[in-house]
């Protein structure tokens, strides 16, 4: 069963009004506020949908109402079985502060096709449709990946830039990019966004690693997967309470690497809205009229597309 063109225009239109959502909060350091309006809208408009769908990523578990929570069940149950990755506001404080790059986010694919992640920490690593698959590896020094990357495309290090989070926990990684004389483009949150930064030359990106969220990085592989790009994750376990819950989700083998289609099989749909304006597209706009939402889309191994959407004000 195919993933519908219909189901990617709803899709479109949820983030596209759970962005909206945000807009009285931006920049009024309401961070909660603003996650709650935007869950609401999206909550609301998926169960209006012909689905049958379950969240196997969401913000928290079932005692953590009124998040979209893993296991909650979504749809009018007439419809398609799907698995459905929720980030409602992409980088809360982003929208609290009025800082560029907050997003409004839902991917989707068929049942058991979205990989189940806890919501712990993950090693990444990602590259563009340009790079072999297989070249570039998450257990590769950084040196090592900076000079199979520089062969293969014929980039000095003075030409390639590295995405990563800006976090004391990469100082090495980034001591060692310095090092190489690797650009770097800092990231205070969304690593959703930066990892999709790779998927275009025109973002100036070619390698995006470090580590961040685990959840984050399944949503970001569902539309990597389907721009042919490259990735690789590795949970992060510090605790034996977030080892237990991995197993309960099926994870074995705690240290295993996944490659991209290990984290998501078959089609997908990924969507994303802008709240506040980045670098991948436009926050919401208002006009006396209207709101003006820009959004981005991949589906079925096709070109990112970016999609203007104008609401008129009720």
């Amino acid at each position: 069963m195919k993933l519908s063109l219909e189901l990617l225009n709803n899709l479109t239109e949820i983030t596209s009004n759970s962005a909206i959502a945000c807009y009285p909060y931006i920049g009024k350091n309401e961070k909660i506020l603003a996650d709650k309006a935007a869950t609401d809208v999206m909550r609301d408009q998926l169960n209006k949908l012909n689905i049958k769908g379950k969240v196997v990523i969401g913000e928290g578990e079932l005692d953590e109402a009124p998040m979209l929570y893993i296991g909650e069940e979504i749809g009018n149950g007439y419809g398609p079985e799907i698995d459905i990755a929720v980030d409602p506001v992409e980088g809360t404080n982003f929208v609290a502060k009025n800082l560029p790059g907050s997003m409004s986010v839902l991917a989707v694919a068929e049942k058991g096709n979205l990989m189940n992640a806890p919501e712990t920490y993950m090693d990444k690593i990602a590259t563009g449709n340009h790079i072999p698959k297989g070249s570039i590896d998450i257990d590769f020094t950084v040196e090592k990946n900076i000079n199979i990357y520089s062969e293969i495309t014929s980039k000095k290090n003075s030409e390639i830039t590295v995405c990563i989070l800006n976090r004391p926990r990469h100082n090495k990684i980034i001591s060692e990019l310095k090092r190489l004389n690797i650009n770097i483009k800092f990231i205070t949150d969304g690593d959703i966004s930066g990892a999709l930064l790779v998927s275009d030359k025109k973002f100036n990106v070619d390698i995006f690693m470090g580590i961040g969220g685990g959840p984050e990085g399944v949503i970001a592989a569902a539309a990597l997967d389907s721009l042919d790009c490259n990735f690789q994750g590795r949970f992060i376990f510090k605790t034996e309470e977030d080892k237990k819950r991995a197993k309960k989700m099926g994870i074995v083998d705690l240290n295993k690497k996944y490659e991209i289609h290990e984290i998501v099989k078959g089609e997908s749909i990924f969507c994303a809205t802008g709240i506040t304006s980045g670098d991948l597209m436009n926050g919401v706009i208002k006009t006396k009229d209207n709101y003006i939402t820009e959004t981005i889309i991949t589906y079925n191994k096709s070109d990112l597309e970016l999609v203007k959407k104008v609401v008129s004000l009720t």
